[in-house]
């Protein structure tokens, strides 16, 4: 038979190229043949594969010499194959004509998160191989995405996060004052489209401005043979007005958006990506004043009436703690995963579905979520020693004497 006997040759997923899968799922498709004449088939195979690799190369010099030091890692999550027509040692003839042959897969219940870095990627695709007699192979090759939920609804993701730093600002070895920084954010997991309220409190004692900051740093931290290679790049970041000398500043809900980047990967032995909320003052003449709170980029959004019971009282007193007296009427909900990182942004991305984030240096240049109804209540009257409505004399009681 001839060599041009295929006329096409391809794979098709159910869900299309924007669809994205989790594990546990079951993968479908087809693999769709067109012969321009009858064809002899040897067999027809489909193999899925998935993992993650880590690689980058470091230059050393060793006297007049340059040596470099490579390092790579790999894992690997998929690994499935499947005959859709088998090789019994006689070949098969198919008829002209458009052929088509369903598969599935079944996906293991854990996988990580498709991700693509400078020095590693985490990737899944699926191939079909078309074997005939005496004619090269024919391969046919699709990428498809995964993302892996994270819940943020849990007690350890819905905890208040905080911290405090000083600094003594000093200008050629004499003390200029103490500059002091503190910060709050309401929880510690978030989703891509919500909003962090920042609240910090900024006080200069020094005896020139200092500017504040803030910067939601995704840390890729890419790991071989022992060694790692970290790669900062930030997402999101807001200014303030400077604090003059002797002044003090308090954010109260300094609004700061999460744009679509992709959920925390913290399950992956060669590769981690991580977030944080990173707080800083620029002091003049001092290194900047910089205070930095762990962050977890989740795919389900906060409940707004569902994991409260852990919660209630700290957002309480995290209000009040902070100056916000007056509870907030009830807030739009977090957008889903899917409606922040839509089909057309998947399918733009290739292999990722989330957008490349641009190399920064770290010179950092709203309204609750929570819905409390428990405490929307109008509050007891305060409390008196004095009654506000007295009984009449007519109904004044005796005593047993009189």
């Amino acid at each position: 038979m001839r060599p041009g006997g295929v006329r096409s040759f391809a794979l098709e997923l159910a869900r299309g190229p924007g669809g994205a899968y989790r594990g546990g799922e079951r993968l479908c498709g087809r693999v769709l043949l067109e012969a321009a004449a009858p064809l002899r088939v040897r067999a027809l195979e489909v193999a899925a594969r998935g993992g993650a690799a880590t690689h980058w190369l470091e230059g050393r010099s060793v006297g007049v010499n340059a040596v470099s030091s490579d390092y790579a890692a790999a894992e690997t999550y998929l690994r499935r194959r499947q005959l859709l027509l088998r090789d019994t040692g006689e070949t098969t003839t198919l008829p002209p004509g458009r052929h088509e042959f369903p598969f599935s897969f079944q996906l293991p219940p854990t996988l990580v998160t498709s991700f693509e870095g400078k020095h590693g990627s985490v990737r899944y695709c699926i191939k079909a191989t078309l074997h005939r007699p005496w004619v090269p192979a024919r391969r046919a090759r699709k990428v498809f995405t995964v993302i892996e939920p994270v819940d943020i609804n849990t007690p350890a993701l819905l905890a208040p996060q905080a911290g405090a730093l000083e600094k003594v600002a000093r200008s050629w070895y004499s003390s200029r004052g103490l500059v002091s920084l503190s910060a709050k954010i309401d929880r510690k997991g978030y989703t891509p489209g919500e909003v962090i309220p920042v609240f910090a409190e900024i006080d200069n004692g020094s005896t020139r401005p200092v500017l504040p900051r803030a910067a939601v740093v995704q840390t890729q931290t890419f790991m071989a043979r022992g060694a790692c290679k970290q790669k900062r790049a930030v997402v999101a970041s807001l200014a303030g007005e400077p604090v003059g000398p002797g002044r003090r500043a308090l954010w109260q809900g300094r609004a700061l958006r999460i744009p679509p980047v992709g959920p925390s990967i913290l399950q992956c032995r060669v590769l981690h990506v991580d977030y944080s909320l990173k707080v800083c003052v620029d002091i003049p003449g001092t290194s900047k004043l910089l205070l930095e709170l762990p962050l977890v980029i989740g795919t389900i959004p906060l409940h707004p009436f569902g994991s409260r019971s852990s919660s209630v009282g700290s957002h309480a007193s995290f209000l009040l703690d902070w100056g916000l007296g007056a509870l907030p009427e009830r807030p739009e909900a977090p957008p889903e995963y899917s409606e922040v990182v839509a089909d057309g942004e998947v399918a733009a991305a290739g292999q990722s579905p989330f957008p490349p984030l641009q190399d920064t240096d770290m010179s950092l240049e709203g309204p609750f979520l929570a819905y409390i109804q428990e405490f929307r209540y109008r509050p007891p009257p305060l409390y008196s020693e004095e009654d506000p409505n007295p009984p009449s004399e007519a109904m004044r009681p005796r005593c047993m004497t009189c």
